[in-house]
Parts: C-alpha cells; sequence; structure tokens
C-alpha cells in the first residue's frame, strides 16, 4: 500500500495565529474521500475555526465511530488526541474520557447512520446528561461506506439512485436534540463555509452539550437507474474478473444567500434541497419556539439553518454531579478510594 503524505515544510509567510500555529498545523492526513465530498467541507470548517480560536492541538479529544464522517477526524488536528471507536458508541466512550478530564476540548464527529440508527440511545443520553462537548453530525442521509442505502435521517418519499422509495419516516436529530436538553443546537450545510465556521467556534466556547447537525451531501451515489452508463448496470452487463470500484471526480456543492432568505442548492443526482437561513432578530433562546419553527418550515419543503438554540447559562455534566474541578486521571489512589470508613458514611446517606 503506498501512502501519500503531505510536506512536512511551510510555506515561511503563512501567518501563525496568537499560540504560534499556521492553518497548516490544524490540519491531518490527506483525505481518501470522494472528491467534492462536504464531509472534506466539514473538516475545512473545523480547521478554520480552531486556527482563529487559537486553540492549542493538544488541548482537543477528537472522538468518532464508524462510517465516512467517522474517518475525517484523521484529516483535521492531526497533533490532536483521537479515538475511533465502534459503531454507535462514541458518546459513551467521550462522556468517559470527559469525566476523567474535564480540561480537554472534546469534539465528536459522527455520521446519521453511527448517530441515528445504532447509536440513536447513547445520542440520547449524552445529549440529556449535559456533557460539555462538540457533537457534529456529518448528515448525506445514505450509508456511503456500504453502497448508499437508506439511513435513519432519509426524508419519507426520498429515492435512492436506484429508484427504490424510502417509505420510512426520517429521524430529526436536531429535533431530538432540542427535546433531550441539549443547550446549544444548530444545524449548517457543508457548502456554507461562511456560515458554518461561526456556528462550529461557538459550539467550542459553549459550556454544555452543543449538537451541530450538518447537511452534507454524497457525491457518489447519485448516478441514475436505467442508465446504460452506470456503475450497476456496466457490472450486470460485464463479465467480470475482478471486483472494482470508481468514483467520479465532482465539484464541491456550495452555497451563498442572505440571512432569512431561501436557497435551492441541486444535488449531483438532480435532487434540490430547499435551505432556509435564520431571519435576523430570530430569537434562539427560546426551545419549544426552535421546535415549532423548524417544523413549520419543514411542512413547508425547506430545512433551516443556523443557530436555533443556546442556552446562555448551560450546566455541564461536571455541575450537575458536583465533580471536583482536578482532572480524576491526576488524583492518586488515596483520593479515588478514601477508604471503608468513606464508603460506610456514603452507603449511610443512601439508606
Amino acid at each position: 500500500m503506498t501512502w501519500i503524505a503531505k510536506p512536512s515544510l511551510h510555506h515561511p509567510t503563512l501567518g501563525v495565529n496568537k499560540v504560534g500555529y499556521t492553518r497548516r498545523d490544524y490540519e491531518g492526513r490527506i483525505s481518501t474521500l470522494c472528491a467534492g465530498c462536504g464531509h472534506d467541507s466539514i473538516s475545512a470548517a473545523i480547521v478554520q475555526a480552531c486556527w482563529e480560536m487559537d486553540v492549542e492541538p493538544h488541548r482537543v479529544a477528537k472522538l468518532s465511530g464508524i462510517g465516512c464522517s467517522s474517518k475525517t477526524p484523521d484529516y483535521f488536528l492531526g497533533a490532536s488526541h483521537g479515538f475511533n471507536t465502534v459503531h454507535g458508541r462514541m458518546p459513551s466512550v467521550l462522556t468517559g474520557a470527559n469525566l476523567a478530564n474535564r480540561e480537554l476540548l472534546y469534539l465528536g464527529v459522527s455520521g446519521d447512520g453511527d448517530s441515528a440508527s445504532i447509536g440513536l440511545g447513547q445520542f440520547a443520553n449524552i445529549m440529556r446528561r449535559g456533557v460539555r462537548m462538540v457533537y457534529i453530525v456529518e448528515n448525506n442521509g445514505v450509508y456511503g461506506l456500504t453502497k448508499g442505502q437508506f439511513s435513519a435521517t432519509s426524508d419519507r418519499g426520498s429515492k435512492s439512485k436506484k429508484g427504490q422509495i424510502n417509505n420510512d419516516n426520517a429521524v430529526d436529530l436536531v429535533g431530538l436534540a432540542l427535546q433531550m436538553g441539549a443547550t446549544y443546537v444548530a444545524r449548517g450545510f457543508s457548502g456554507d463555509k461562511e456560515q458554518l465556521v461561526p456556528l462550529i467556534k461557538g459550539a467550542m466556547s459553549h459550556g454544555g452539550a452543543a449538537f451541530i447537525d450538518v447537511i452534507s451531501p454524497c457525491v457518489t451515489f447519485n448516478n441514475h437507474a436505467g442508465s446504460t452508463k452506470s456503475y450497476d448496470y456496466v457490472r450486470d452487463h460485464a463479465e467480470a474478473v475482478s471486483r472494482l470500484d470508481f468514483v467520479p471526480k465532482h465539484s464541491e456543492i456550495t452555497a451563498q444567500y442572505a440571512p432569512g432568505e431561501v436557497t435551492e442548492v441541486e444535488q449531483h443526482d438532480g435532487s434540490t434541497l430547499r435551505l432556509r437561513k435564520l431571519h435576523e432578530g430570530y430569537d434562539a433562546s427560546r426551545r419549544f419556539d426552535a421546535l415549532r419553527y423548524m417544523q413549520e418550515r419543514y411542512e413547508a419543503g425547506e430545512i433551516v439553518t443556523g443557530l436555533l438554540y443556546v442556552d446562555g447559562q448551560a450546566l455541564d455534566v461536571h455541575a450537575a454531579h458536583n465533580t471536583t474541578h482536578r482532572p480524576l486521571n491526576t488524583l492518586g489512589v488515596s483520593e479515588l478510594c478514601p477508604g471503608r470508613s468513606a464508603l460506610d458514611a456514603l452507603n449511610a446517606k443512601l439508606r
């Protein structure tokens, strides 16, 4: 296997931030995702946000699950702590790490399959516990690593590249995060970096559970059924001596539009997303107003983007459980195991 590495040298004129890092210092390995994938745009937005906020890379812990989205932490913050968990289990590992060392900035990256299907229970519980983190779901509505089946966030009535119709209702992770108690809830679009970078910066500054659902188009599974040039047709009508996959190169899908406006974004498969950016003066301090507004726009065929809800007085899991301000991984045995008398006193309180 041949690895392609980025050059270690930086151009001498690259600007540095207040902690002495260039933007290149926040990058990771070269991406192996499909050319034009929206996930790479999200990685670039994370890099930009961390550089602008003068984040020291070694103060970040990035965790992920399984899927195209969960590969992306390898492509940013190469000098940070990283842990790739099993499918759907990233939230519990992040919670444990946060309890052990509260001084790190926790960045959880997941996908719609990883969080809305097998990991749905873990997603709901980490939101209700108020773990201080930035939880980003790179949402493309398909299982990209297993040939584009519908994911749990696929809208009812949507059509796959093979012409199949999705008859199941979609899981709305934004609505669930609001209902479960997340204190910073936003939705972005991978092609709107101007909006996404500030949303990520706000989430990193937040004192509780911050969730961002990012609509991220999949560029691969868009060849229509019935075409004699489609990959499925060629596979079915050719004598296969080996199994090969070819992914065409696509341009990144971008969109720029003003607050309060609606824009229609055409996908590579010809379908259209109708994005509405929150209007100026929108009140993000009312949780159930956010739910109502989001549902109203959804019924109108629109996807709302922007900061939907924020609680400026958010408390995290450490405040809720009155844990020590010292990271648990710095405590000694005598502090972590105070002895029989302390245990007896604790048990007496529970009787």
